[in-house]
């Protein structure tokens, strides 16, 4: 069953965030990633959930997600992301 992983991403660092930006595709796509959303214009549709920018990605399943989340590739990534953006993620799984 496929997994999403779902952030919701402010970025307080454009300049910095944007090594992350550039270096991460790689490391989604090596542990089988695929980019569903990235960034967009996030519209409320319900509630009072406000989003700057919103990024979902699809895995095989979430023992493939957690294997990017948990990856020595993805933790120096991560460090850069936390240092410049306020975010917010949740895994999923689909509905296949």
């Amino acid at each position: 069953m496929s997994a999403y992983l779902i952030v919701d991403i402010a970025v307080n660092d454009e300049a910095a965030y944007e090594n992350y930006r550039q270096q991460v595709p790689a490391v989604i796509d090596k542990y089988g990633g695929t980019y569903v959303v990235r960034g967009g214009a996030p519209e409320t549709t319900e509630g009072d959930w406000t989003s700057e920018r919103m990024v979902i990605l699809r895995f095989a399943d979430r023992d493939a997600a957690r294997r990017f989340l948990d990856s020595p590739d993805y933790a120096p990534l991560y460090r850069i992301r936390a240092a410049n953006a306020t975010s917010r993620g949740v895994l999923v799984d689909g509905a296949d």
